[in-house]
């Protein structure tokens, strides 16, 4: 689900939030050290988001918000913002090459950067925050 958030419109906030849950307060956001990553380069993605990427000359980059039931991952092509929600339970993640992390959802992928030691280390806050969330919705059986 691929959406165009440069206005402000609250259905389209409404599913954000339905999907990856409301953004974590002041005290929360203060507690784990913030919850935005440095700014990524995008190596490549899905046809769908590169044809975005691919309507102006500037680098593509991206960036991810943590939630408590997930991730968005927001990137601008033109004046545009768009965001693609991803909740834990839809999430992939893949250690690539030896600086690249691939992200996906469904048929939607972005493989970014990560030359950098705080980048990783991000990646492994992403990986704690969704094995929390599977520990606490684990099916009971």
């Amino acid at each position: 689900m691929l959406l165009n958030v440069s206005y402000n419109k609250p259905e389209i906030f409404a599913k954000i939030d339905k999907e990856v849950g409301k953004p974590f307060g002041f005290f929360e956001r203060f507690k784990n050290g913030g919850t935005g990553s440095p700014k990524l380069f995008v190596n490549s993605s899905s046809p769908e988001i590169d044809e975005l990427f691919s309507l102006d000359s500037y680098i593509n980059s991206c960036n991810i918000e943590l939630r408590p039931n997930g991730i968005i991952v927001r990137f601008r092509s033109i004046l545009e913002t768009f965001a693609l929600p991803i909740p834990y339970y839809k999430l992939t993640l893949y250690k690539g090459k030896a600086d690249e992390y691939s992200i996906y959802r469904d048929h939607h992928f972005v493989k970014v950067r990560a030359d950098k030691p705080g980048i990783i280390k991000f990646f492994n806050r992403i990986q704690e925050a969704k094995a929390e969330y599977s520990e606490r919705f684990e099916a009971p059986f």
